[in-house]
């Protein structure tokens, strides 16, 4: 299905998560893995690399880094030169945006998880775009005729409120909008452009959300499918086949593989007292970020929330 597609995967924080379950299922589908990692916990996702069935390079990536984009496409321009398909799983908010605090969070800190959760998969796009062209050649309808670059996205329901989620959720807002805008650009290039909705995955950024496990215990009771909060590999498999030719007439889409949740109405009734239990407690670490120099997202990385970085926390892999 990916035979001889050349993926790059952002966001690997460790084994457990969406996009290492993506990258080792891609390979597995016969595809070319390069993923990327950021600051410190690069080593860690160069431990993860090695534990994929092909070990794979890790590139370094801040994705609020233009001069860090603009790297990343020269490394893949000169190893492999062109891109078929690009999945961003990175997500970031301060601690002082999640959590329950909604109406306190300042403007600078719903700024920070606007520009790293959503704004980042347009500049990834952008600045990586003349590798996804040289995919199809650039060529109208490349896509159609299965040549053309795939981008996906991993997403956390944006279209109601969760708790604790908070200004993450907007940002998850932005990020499904930013995908049908890209979609709606890049179309005439042979280039598609889709979102994974995803349940809820107990992964490193998951931890960083208050109320996670109540919320997951739910989700488990009320999808019709039911669901594995251990399992990312059903979110990995409809992320490769977005990525494969076999979708090659989808674009602005936003696929939900979550067990079925997002088409109930309400929790099931045996699900009502998990759902009495959700709290909201202030995350403990500073509600405000350091006055030094570094820049938002070097001082994520100095905060325990730093784990989400990975993208939503309720949402996939190393949550």
């Amino acid at each position: 299905m990916l035979d001889g597609r050349r993926i790059l995967v952002t966001g690997v924080l460790d084994r457990h998560s969406i996009a290492f379950a993506t990258a080792a299922r891609a390979q597995e589908l016969g595809a070319e893995v390069l993923l990327t990692g950021f600051g410190r916990t690069k080593r860690m996702t160069e431990r993860a690399a090695g534990q994929l069935p092909a070990a794979a390079e890790v590139l370094e990536l801040d994705v609020n880094s233009a001069a860090d984009v603009e790297r990343v496409r020269a490394a893949i321009e000169t190893r492999w030169g062109a891109l078929d398909g690009l999945l961003h799983a990175v997500a970031y908010a301060p601690p002082d945006a999640l959590g329950g605090g909604f109406l306190d969070t300042p403007a600078e800190s719903a700024a920070i998880a606007y520009q790293t959760s959503a704004f980042s998969l347009k500049a990834l796009v952008a600045g990586l775009l003349p590798l996804l062209d040289a995919a199809g050649a650039g060529a109208p309808g490349a896509g159609c005729a299965g040549a053309g670059a795939a981008v996906v996205g991993l997403d956390f329901d944006a279209s109601v409120a969760w708790p604790s989620y908070d200004w993450m959720g907007v940002a998850k807002a932005a990020l499904e909008a930013i995908s049908r805008y890209l979609a709606r650009e890049l179309g005439s290039r042979g280039i598609r452009v889709n979102l994974v909705s995803a349940g809820p995955v107990e992964t490193l950024a998951a931890s960083a959300v208050p109320g996670f496990s109540q919320l997951a215990q739910v989700w488990s009771r009320t999808a019709p499918l039911a669901w594995d909060v251990e399992d990312p590999t059903p979110v990995a498999d409809a992320a490769c086949f977005l990525l494969s030719p076999l979708a090659r007439a989808i674009t602005g889409e936003i696929v939900h593989v979550d067990g079925g949740y997002h088409a109930i109405g309400c929790p099931s009734p045996a699900a009502t007292d998990a759902v009495s239990q959700i709290a909201v407690p202030v995350p403990s670490v500073p509600s405000t970020p350091p006055t030094a120099s570094p820049a938002p997202a070097e001082r994520a990385l100095s905060s325990p929330a730093y784990r989400m970085k990975e993208h939503p926390p309720l949402q996939g892999a190393g949550r």
